[in-house]
Parts: structure tokens; C-alpha cells; sequence
């Protein structure tokens, strides 16, 4: 992976880093003439050091990808994301009004984003939204969101839509600081699951049901709100691996997705990131497994899990690996009418 300061520079990944870096500059403050002219003097710099790898850089990237013909987020749901969001749509009235409620929440998400963030578009940052457009096509989504880069040291990405007026995914700068070209397309694309999902409007209307058991249901409603509490965490969970298939559906690669997972855990230091190896994080998952496997680690793995809303990154490896080998998805990829 190219980072700017010239610790490593191949090629195209070199581009990236010098957008990564204006990102950056943007986002603190620093005015886009004086960006310009900075990314300017790197960009020379980069041109003389990774011209011949351009080319297969190039070639790599040109890739074929399959497209997907009127694509169903059921088509790719967490079998517990499924069960739980037929609950909730049977909930209509709710839902109806919910969405007209959340609107000014929306609203308010999309004033905070345009007055501290950088919006990505075909004239700012156009690789970063060429990827956007390109994972937005292969998931059958129409309208393409708005997609900020904010600037944050604590790497993280999420989305927000109710009422579908002002969809947008929020991408923090040390995260795109930690990522290839391809796996910021897999984050990209796991946060537009979300989207296509509608898991915020859903999540929302479980966490308002739980509100009113426990405030009008007595003794037995608590106790029900307890068990409730576990459910919808252990839905939380399953709607990040319904986003993880997502993201695996445009990457087209498992170890791209399970790339991101690793530096999400492990972090990418500049100078040592070239050394992560996901094979080896794949067998450190699988080294979980084997330790979980009696009773006390499987106490421990359950004390480990339930409070969570994301499931333990090496358990999302593990569920990510499986769905790519089962037939759901070979035949969800061999159901494709288009490749480019």
C-alpha cells in the first residue's frame, strides 16, 4: 500500500495516496490552492517512481466484475436479518410514521456532514466516487448516496437514511489512510448493505417497540425487554454480515473483505502494512475456533459476544469465508445476466 511521505509509492496506489492525503488537508482546514499545489509536487514525484507499475496496476483493476440484474436485499440477508425485518415490516403504520419523524433527524445529519466534511463527487476526490457510482451499480442501487470523507483518527464508516431524501455515508480519513483502492470500495459497499437493507429505519422501530414494553409493561414486560435487548443485538450483529455479503458482492474477492477486517483489528502501520498477510489471519481465525471449541472458552466467547452490536471480527471472517464457498452465493454470482 502507497503512503504519502514516501515510505512506499507503486503506481496507481500512489495516486490514492496523494488523494488520501488532500483528503486529509481538506478536512483540517488547509485551502484547496494550497492543497493543490502540495498534491501537485507529490503527484511529479509519484509519476517518475511507479510509471511501469501503472500499467498492471491498470490491468488489475480492469478486471471483470459481474453486474446484478434487479437485486434483492433478501438476496443476500443474514438468515436472522431476514426473520427479524419481516417482523418489523408487518409493523407498517409504524414504520409510515417513523420515517415522516426521522426526517428532521435526517435533515440534521445532512447539515452537520456538508458543514464538517468533504463531499465526494465527480470534481472532488472523482476516484473515490468513481468507486462509490461502481459499487452502487453492482448492487442494484439507483440513487447513488452522498458519500463525505470526515476527518477522525478513530477509523470508522456509517450511514444514515430514514426517510430517503438525504442518504449518506460518512468515511473517517484514518480509515481511508489504512485501506487499497479495492478495500475502501469493499467499506464503501458494506455501508451501502446498509442502505439497501434499511437498517437504520428498522433497527429504530425495534429499539421504539422495546421502549414502549418497558415503560407500560410492568414487571413481565421487563423481563421481556431483557430478552428483547438480546434479540435485537444479536440482530445488530447479523445485519453487519448481511453488509459484510454486501461488500463481497462488489469486491467479488474474499480476501479483499477480510483484508479490511484485519487492518480494522490490527491497524496498518505505515512501514509494516505491506507484511499483513490474510492468509495467516484466516488461520488465526481459525485458531479461535479451536480455542472456543470446550466449555470454558465457549463461556468466555459467549460473555465476549452478547453485549456486542458487530460481531468479533475474527467471527465475521469466519462467516464471510463460509458464505463465500456456499452455494447461495455461487448461485447468487452465477445468476448474473452482465460482467464489465
Amino acid at each position: 500500500m502507497a503512503f504519502v511521505g514516501g515510505i512506499q509509492w507503486r503506481g496507481e496506489e500512489a495516486r490514492h495516496a496523494n488523494a488520501r492525503w488532500c483528503v486529509r488537508r481538506l478536512a483540517a482546514g488547509v485551502p484547496e490552492r494550497a492543497c493543490r499545489g502540495a498534491a501537485a509536487v507529490w503527484g511529479t514525484r509519484m509519476s517518475a517512481m511507479g510509471a511501469q507499475a501503472e500499467a498492471g496496476s491498470a490491468a488489475a483493476t480492469a478486471a471483470v466484475r459481474k453486474r446484478f440484474v434487479a437485486l434483492k436485499a433478501d438476496a443476500f440477508r443474514h438468515p436472522v436479518d431476514v426473520q427479524a425485518t419481516r417482523i418489523l415490516r408487518s409493523l407498517f403504520v409504524l414504520e409510515f410514521a417513523l420515517r415522516r419523524m426521522l426526517a428532521v433527524v435526517e435533515y440534521a445529519f445532512y447539515l452537520d456532514n456538508l458543514s464538517s466534511s468533504v463531499l465526494v463527487s465527480d470534481r472532488q476526490l472523482p476516484e473515490v466516487h468513481t468507486l462509490l457510482k461502481d459499487a452502487c451499480e453492482i448492487l442494484c442501487i439507483e440513487e447513488v448516496p452522498q458519500l463525505y470523507i470526515r476527518s477522525n483518527p478513530v477509523p470508522n464508516a456509517y450511514t444514515m437514511a430514514f426517510q430517503g431524501k438525504q442518504p449518506s455515508i460518512v468515511v473517517h480519513s484514518s480509515l481511508v489512510d489504512m485501506l487499497s483502492p479495492a478495500e475502501l470500495q469493499a467499506v464503501i459497499a458494506h455501508e451501502l448493505g446498509h442502505l439497501k437493507c434499511e437498517h437504520g429505519v428498522w433497527v429504530t422501530m425495534a429499539n421504539l417497540v422495546m421502549l414502549f414494553t418497558q415503560t407500560f409493561g410492568g414487571t413481565l414486560a421487563a423481563r421481556l425487554t431483557d430478552a428483547m435487548n438480546l434479540a435485537l443485538m444479536q440482530w445488530l450483529r447479523a445485519a453487519e454480515l448481511t453488509c459484510d455479503r454486501a461488500a463481497l458482492l462488489v469486491a467479488q474477492d474474499p480476501n479483499v473483505v477480510v483484508s479490511v477486517l484485519m487492518k480494522l483489528s490490527g491497524g496498518a502501520v505505515n512501514n509494516l502494512s505491506s507484511q499483513l498477510n490474510v492468509k495467516e489471519y484466516i488461520r488465526q481465525v481459525e485458531m479461535f475456533e479451536t480455542a472456543s471449541k470446550n466449555p470454558l472458552g465457549r463461556l468466555f466467547r459467549r460473555g465476549m459476544t452478547e453485549g456486542l452490536s458487530h460481531p468479533l471480527p475474527v467471527l465475521r471472517v469466519k462467516e464471510l469465508v463460509q458464505y463465500s464457498k456456499s452455494s447461495e452465493y455461487k448461485a447468487l454470482i452465477g445468476s448474473t445476466a452482465t460482467t464489465r
